[in-house]
């Protein structure tokens, strides 16, 4: 048997692809960025060929880098930006516009209607999630209203939809020369069109938005031997088969080895997603959450999960150093903001996209409150990453609500957590110890642990089990007047950002 597994890690700034070995530890990486497109407020569009061109590169150096090939991969396994849509031509290959990004808010008009009319509580039920401009049905629904000829083309079959990870495998498999056009349920349970317990598309809600059937990719287990076909499109290299396919969040969850009811993650990324282990049983939200598939292994029945998204939380530090200049790498907003001893009374709430969870306000815009002439860039940038922190307490005590059960222990991931203060600060705004793994990146691990599994390299989720290791753990250090008193604030910010858009 081949000795490692590969994975493909499409996010929302940049497409990586890592290679593990059996005990989890990497072999080797490449990463690439990939361009932000920002037509008008509001608009956040991706280029579908550059990011395949960039899926080509990164899978290609990382193997070089490895003196690798791919015959010494067991599979490979895909993980990707959720949500985000995709429509191309399944002849030609070529996109009928830019991806139109989850953090879009162009679609805020339809999201409004579908609540309005009654819509929104079927999709809820449905679906498990609210009618926001987050989710991809009603982008694509936007794209066939407004993308010349689209409508007509999907109509007679010729035109595809995907998120990122469709469109990966597609390419991957072949392209127009036979490439496979499948997602998996986590991925397809985040576009409002598919029903939470048959795992199919639902008519009904395809009929909401107008969205043809033979456009939607079809649906497989998140670990599947054959489910996702192979890599011919891997120039020059022997083929390989794609057997693992997790939204990302979905994927954190799984490599953070979260396959207990009650256990949660919290991945810090471009935004912030905190995800709940709710068993095989579908738990309804109360306070603002999604209903969501946390994972299905092989045959098995789909695991579901309570989910907290939160649109802006390290793309928050992104925006300090692309927009405003106050930063020239992302990795100084640490040293920034430990200048200071506290925020000298500014909060700040990056509603760039609206606010997503627990409020779920397409209206609210970003706000920067609390200035004086004493405050300075300092002041900002540490109240940047309050509010990431802020934003996920939000989530965590909407959880608790619905859930019944109080967090004792975070379980944490992603690019952010490499910010110590963040994470003191992540502990002391919680009030509970914040863990971090040994391998930070368990998103690519996620993925890569699908796969596995679905080829035997793993032959239980107890063996994944034994592969997690904390790396470092932050102690809570605020009294809880000061955590009291911090969170007060914070709340007092979120109104300030409400009602600014009329939509």
């Amino acid at each position: 048997m081949a000795d490692f597994i590969g994975a493909v890690d499409q996010g929302t700034t940049s497409t990586r692809f890592m290679i593990f070995d059996h005990d989890g530890r990497e072999v080797a990486r490449h990463q690439l960025e990939h361009e932000q497109i920002l037509p008008r407020a509001g608009w956040v569009e991706h280029n579908p060929i550059e990011i395949w061109e960039r899926t080509e590169t990164v899978i290609g150096t990382a193997l070089t880098t490895a003196g690798l090939g791919t015959a010494d991969l067991v599979g490979i396994g895909i993980t990707n930006q959720r949500e985000t849509a995709i429509v191309w031509d399944r002849h030609t290959g070529r996109p009928y516009a830019n991806a139109i990004v989850w953090q879009d808010t162009r679609t805020d008009k339809i999201a409004a209607a579908l609540q309005a009319d009654g819509r929104g509580e079927v999709i809820r039920r449905k679906a498990g999630l609210p009618p926001a401009t987050y989710f991809s049905a009603g982008k694509v629904q936007w794209m066939l209203e407004n993308v010349e000829g689209l409508r007509a083309a999907a109509e007679r079959g010729d035109a595809l939809f995907g998120t990122p990870d469709t469109w990966v495998i597609w390419n991957l498999t072949g392209g127009p020369d036979g490439g496979v056009h499948a997602t998996d349920v986590t991925n397809a349970s985040r576009t409002m069109l598919m029903n939470l317990e048959t795992l199919d598309w639902d008519e009904e809600l395809l009929g909401f938005f107008g969205i043809p059937r033979a456009m939607l990719p079809t649906i497989s287990a998140s670990s599947h031997p054959a489910a996702y076909g192979q890599t011919p499109a891997i120039k020059g290299r022997s083929a390989v088969r794609i057997t693992g396919v997790l939204g990302d969040q979905q994927a954190a969850t799984v490599g953070q080895v979260c396959f207990e009811p009650g256990e949660a993650k919290n991945t810090y990324g471009t935004g912030n997603f905190l995800i709940l282990n709710t068993g095989t049983e579908i738990v309804r939200s109360t306070n603002g959450l999604l209903t969501t598939v946390a994972y299905q292994l092989g045959d098995q029945a789909p695991v579901y999960a309570l989910e907290g998204s939160i649109a802006v939380t390290g793309s928050a530090v992104q925006w300090l150093r692309d927009q405003l200049g106050i930063i020239g790498d992302a990795r100084e907003v640490e040293t920034l903001a430990a200048s200071v001893p506290d925020n000298g009374g500014v909060a700040f709430v990056p509603a760039f996209s609206g606010l997503f969870a627990p409020y779920w306000r397409s209206d609210a815009r970003g706000a920067i409150v609390g200035l004086s002439r004493f405050n300075t860039k300092a002041h900002i940038a540490r109240a940047t990453l309050e509010a990431i922190c802020y934003q996920s307490k939000d989530v965590v005590d909407a959880m608790a609500a619905d859930s019944g059960v109080p967090l004792t222990m975070l379980k944490v991931d992603g690019g952010v957590t490499a910010n110590a203060l963040c994470m003191q600060l992540q502990a002391d705004i919680l009030g509970v110890p914040v863990s971090k793994p040994v391998v930070p990146e368990t998103t690519a691990l996620g993925a890569a642990y699908a796969a596995g599994l679905a080829v035997g390299f793993w032959e239980s989720t107890d063996e994944l089990r034994a592969n997690w290791a904390q790396d470092h753990a932050w102690e809570p250090t605020w009294s809880d007047e000061d955590r009291e008193r911090g969170y007060a604030v914070w709340r007092k910010a979120v109104e300030r950002t409400l009602d600014w858009v009329t939509l």
